[in-house]
């Protein structure tokens, strides 16, 4: 069976600042969302990484991206939300993509994904029956806090993961969860295949896999793809 990457990259990050979409902030001299796109069509399990940008988009053309001729293919379908933008990307890829076929979602924002990573994903899923993501287990103590910010309780962290991407999961399945879920408020793909009844499975990631939320986290994330240069 065929693997398909498809990595939404239509929203503002506005929780970043600034003028300039967050997919497209400088990191190492390079969009960010170039080495979301660099790790994936390096692959060779990977047929083709699709980008969901917006309507308009005029940035993406801006840049080089012909080390990824043949393999990557931009989409000008980005909906209002994450979600939406995804389901958007694979229904204008459906001519290619097979109902059997895995699909692997995966932030712009998470620039430091590493081939092994990548490839414990595609080696611990490929017989799954239901699909399933990278995630770290929670390590840290949790605080539930009430409308003042002081604290109401503590909340037990045992089983709890923090989501990651790539999250990977049939085609036909994915297309199915999230038409279901359009009214609710998804904020990944692992949660619409939840609304269908079917649990996904969680491989273990580490924090280098860092999603960029923040402007602090901008320098941190170099540091990563530094070390991952050097090794």
């Amino acid at each position: 069976m065929n693997h398909y990457a498809l990595i939404p990259a239509a929203g503002t990050g506005e929780r970043l600042g600034g003028n300039i979409p967050k997919q497209y902030l400088p990191l190492r001299g390079k969009p960010m969302l170039f080495y979301s796109v660099q790790r994936l069509c390096a692959s060779p399990r990977i047929k083709r990484v699709y980008v969901v940008l917006a309507h308009g988009d005029e940035r993406f053309s801006q840049y080089d991206w012909r080390a990824f001729a043949g393999k990557l293919a931009p989409l000008y379908c980005g909906g209002a939300t994450r979600a939406a933008s995804v389901l958007n990307g694979l229904l204008a890829a459906k001519a290619e993509i097979a109902a059997d076929d895995w699909v692997l979602v995966h932030d712009a924002a998470r620039p430091c994904l590493n081939a092994e990573l990548l490839e414990k994903l595609l080696n611990e899923l490929c017989d799954d029956g239901v699909g399933g993501l990278l995630a770290l287990p929670v390590a840290d103590t949790l605080k539930r806090a009430d409308s003042a910010e002081r604290v109401l309780r503590t909340e037990p962290r045992e089983q709890l993961w923090r989501a990651q991407t790539p999250q990977m999961f049939r085609y036909a399945t994915l297309v199915r969860a999230l038409q279901a879920m359009q009214n609710a408020q998804v904020t990944d793909e692992a949660g619409a295949i939840e609304g269908l009844g079917l649990q996904p499975r969680l491989v273990a990631s580490d924090a280098r896999n860092l999603k960029i939320t923040h402007a602090q986290d901008l320098p941190l994330a170099e540091l990563i793809l530094n070390g991952m240069e050097r090794a």
